[in-house]
């Protein structure tokens, strides 16, 4: 009895066995590389996608792997090693007893293209760490320009563009030729799905002195010397602020665009560096040198505080606004023809500004337009308080207003301040290009209205980079000025690392004089109608991904209105009305 029971026992405990294999299944494989090799130690994850539960193994020498015990249901295979790029086999079902092979050929990852100094250097991959970018450039040269004025360590612009006050031929070091010197950081880190954290801070540095670019500071350097004491004097956006190009930060989203708040470029400087033949080159375009058209009649007006940016692309078409709101102090105002510190008025800012662009691509062809309005733009044009008499080889420091002299002591002390033009701008461009391999086609077109302020600034406003004016003209036209900006030009690409480019500029001024009576026997003054020219060529070739070699020249001239160098007196024209200035040099980019 015994017997039999011990006999019955073993016969299911025997049949138990086999019933259980048939329920379980395994996956079993090679790994090889690309060129068939088995690899060893490969670490092999199996996931069952419906519980979540998986099982990790290596490959043997043979590079074989087998897993098993494994239930039925949809399973994934992940293989990683280091040095190789990883591998995933999914869509895998296994029934009860199953026995798979899935076999997996794995391919050598690229290595980092920023792992040493030297790759670095001669490729393009970014400083990128979590999301954060820093970025920057190194542009300097040397020059030769045949009328031109002494360097200072504030200029960032060169010495390229014919200059009112220059008035001798002389070799120089060539600061930002095609590109601004400086240092940046953005970044962008995702928060949602689809949505991230955007934000760019970023300044523009002197190569040669170190010194933050300060276009203000070239003009208060100056201010009471003779005209053949000037170093060069420009008028600018970046006006010695820490982060005198861009600080602003906001919200992104892959369907709903970008909304930032900060200081930003214009719609018509972001449309300016796209269209430009040269690249908004200091060296060699007249319309990044100058900064009318960009900033929508008025250099200072390339970069906005205190404003809002939205952009948004759908397909190929794409869509900007942009609003600044009223900031900084308006100073003290009045209209009287004789006035004193204590019976003018305390004005209230109304600098707002608000601009549209539409844009979009087809094929090789891009297209945007652009409108801006912005109301009491600042004009410094001169490094001197008050106005120029046609005589003397200084400005008087004298306080005005409405050209009318301030009676007794100054509102403010002339000590480092600027003396401005206030106008209220508006302005529409229409820009486009073209490739047409190995050509790259540009043109574009803007047309600028300025009037005297609605809303008059006073002695005392703020300006660009917290200085103060010291001397202001509300009421400098005599009527509407018109000004009419065009370009055109070509870029050809010799090869991959070689470029050639060509530009032509031009702006244009009415005769806003009242009455309109121009003449050499009257006397031009800068309200007559007048023309500016520059053509350039310069070729430029990347030694790497990161340095390139440049080599050109530029030629510019002025006549009429535009020719004359002080815009309050008849008869104080530029020196020379022309500037040819060959440059070479190099630039550095990150």
């Amino acid at each position: 009895m015994r017997r039999a029971n011990l006999v019955v026992l073993l016969w299911l405990t025997m049949g138990a066995f086999p019933a259980q294999a048939q329920t379980g299944a395994s996956l079993s494989g090679m790994v090889t590389d690309q060129t068939g090799a088995a690899l060893r130690d490969v670490a092999v994850t199996v996931k069952n996608v419906d519980t979540g539960a998986t099982r990790a193994i290596t490959t043997d020498g043979g590079g074989h792997y087998q897993v098993s015990g494994l239930p039925l249901g949809r399973f994934e295979i992940r293989a990683a090693k280091q040095g190789y790029a990883g591998e995933t086999r999914t869509g895998i079902s296994l029934a009860a007893g199953e026995n798979a092979m899935v076999d997996i050929k794995m391919q050598r990852s690229t290595p980092d293209a920023c792992a040493s100094g030297h790759e670095f250097a001669t490729t393009d991959c970014t400083l990128t760490w979590h999301g954060i970018t820093l970025y920057g450039a190194y542009d300097i040269g040397v020059g030769w320009v045949s009328h031109g004025l002494p360097e200072n360590g504030y200029n960032y612009e060169g010495a390229s563009l014919v200059n009112r006050n220059g008035y001798q031929h002389r070799f120089l070091i060539a600061p930002n030729n095609l590109q601004q010197t400086g240092l940046g950081i953005k970044g962008k880190e995702e928060f949602l799905p689809g949505w991230s954290v955007v934000f760019n801070a970023s300044t523009g540095i002197n190569p040669q002195s170190g010194l933050l670019a300060n276009a203000s500071a070239t003009q208060t350097i100056n201010n009471g010397l003779p005209r053949k004491s000037y170093s060069y004097a420009i008028d600018g956006a970046r006006a010695g602020q820490p982060f005198n190009d861009e600080i602003y930060g906001g919200i992104s989203s892959a369907h709903f665009g970008t909304l930032t708040f900060g200081r930003q470029r214009a719609l018509g400087t972001d449309v300016m560096l796209l269209y430009d033949p040269a690249g908004g080159s200091y060296a060699f375009s007249y319309i990044g040198y100058n900064g009318t058209m960009a900033g929508g009649g008025d250099t200072e007006d390339t970069r906005w505080d205190d404003a809002l940016k939205y952009r948004l692309a759908y397909g190929p078409v794409h869509f900007g606004a942009m609003y600044k709101f009223a900031d900084g102090s308006a100073g003290c105002y009045s209209a009287s023809g004789t006035w004193t510190a204590a019976n003018c008025t305390p004005e209230s800012a109304h600098n707002n500004a608000y601009g549209f662009d539409l844009g979009g691509d087809y094929g090789k062809f891009s297209a945007d337009v652009v409108f801006q309005q912005y109301n009491q733009a600042i004009s410094v044009l001169n490094p001197l308080l008050g106005p120029q008499s046609p005589t003397a080889p200084y400005q008087s420091t004298t306080n005005s207003i409405n050209t009318n002299p301030i009676t007794g002591d100054n509102v403010i002390g002339t000590t480092n301040t600027v003396y401005g033009i206030v106008t209220d701008n508006r302005a529409i461009m229409v820009a486009a290009k073209y490739k047409w391999d190995p050509f790259k086609l540009f043109a574009g077109y803007e047309y600028i209205w300025q009037n005297n302020p609605s809303n008059p600034l006073g002695v005392g406003a703020s300006d660009q980079g917290g200085y103060l004016l010291s001397g202001v003209e509300d009421n400098n036209l005599d009527s509407q000025k018109l000004l009419n900006i065009w370009w055109t030009g070509g870029k050809y690409a010799i090869d991959s690392k070689t470029d050639i480019t060509f530009s032509w500029y031009q702006q244009r001024q009415n005769d806003f004089r009242v009455p309109p009576t121009c003449s050499p026997a009257a006397g031009f003054r800068s309200s007559c109608a007048g023309t500016l020219n520059e053509v350039s060529l310069y070729a430029d070739h990347h030694f790497t991904k990161r340095f390139d070699g440049f080599a050109g020249l530029a030629y510019s001239y002025v006549t009429g209105g535009l020719a004359i160098a002080i815009p309050h007196k008849p008869g104080v024209p530029y020196f020379h009305n022309n500037n040819f200035a060959p440059t070479i040099g190099g630039r550095f980019s990150f």
